[in-house]
């Protein structure tokens, strides 16, 4: 995979305009966008249409987390929308993960469907207090193996957690990583950050990143830096 390929810049923005400009500009110089719920909110499927209309692939960051049927349902609206990724929450259980993976289809093209974990601005101590008594090492492995064995093709989870991942649900399990900031950049309020090179160093294959690239001065000289970084890992 080339090391633009990689990259997932998130634009959290309800301006419709700004993220139609970020996404055109980046076209080529990043594998695709994020646009999560901040966006939606605002700008809802016509937004993403928007997007799409600039080429980029969209991963659609709405983390369902419902019953089955409704999170089904959530899944196959939004394949109109032509997604690369969506997400559910891994919380949502067995049967929601598996109502989601069989509502994305089987056809080539269909998007990944894969599950958070635990969010990265969480750290031990938040989880102690919503009553999860594991760390989140074993929290995030849990909630992966769940998500593998119910079908999905992956999760969202820290580079912390990547290389005992790999060890329980093996190579071809994709892993998508946020909490990304170049030793440049700002930590911001990510809690278990780690840079591009090294989150593919220990195995990432796709790299979520928002402020570093869509709050410089220069997104694609910040887009063009983080690629150059990749390619010497």
């Amino acid at each position: 995979m080339k090391p633009t390929e990689r990259l997932f810049a998130a634009i959290d923005t309800p301006d419709l305009e700004r993220a139609v400009s970020l996404a055109r500009d980046l076209r080529g110089f990043i594998g695709g966008v994020k646009l999560g719920k901040e966006f939606f909110t605002a700008n809802g499927p016509e937004g993403v249409r928007r997007v799409n209309e600039t080429g980029m692939p969209v991963f659609l960051d709405l983390k369902f987390h419902d019953i089955p049927n409704t999170v089904a349902g959530a899944v196959r609206s939004c394949l109109a929308l032509s997604p690369v990724i969506v997400n559910v929450h891994a919380a949502g259980g067995p049967t929601m993960m598996s109502a989601a993976r069989e509502a994305a289809g089987m056809e080539a093209g269909r998007p990944l469907v894969v599950a958070v974990t635990v969010l990265t601005s969480l750290d031990h101590s938040d989880i102690r207090a919503t009553g999860i008594r594991d760390g989140v090492v074993e929290q995030v492995t849990r909630l992966a193996v769940l998500a593998r064995d119910s079908g999905l093709d992956g999760v969202v989870c820290s580079a912390h957690e990547i290389m005992r991942l790999r060890g329980a649900c093996g190579r071809d399990f994709k892993i998508i990583t946020p909490g990304i900031r170049p030793a440049w950049a700002a930590r911001g309020d990510q809690k278990r950050t780690v840079t591009p090179a090294e989150a593919v160093h220990l195995g990432a294959d796709y790299l979520v990143i928002g402020r570093p690239i869509t709050s410089a001065d220069d997104p694609v000289g910040a887009a063009r830096r983080i690629a150059d970084e990749l390619a010497h890992v």
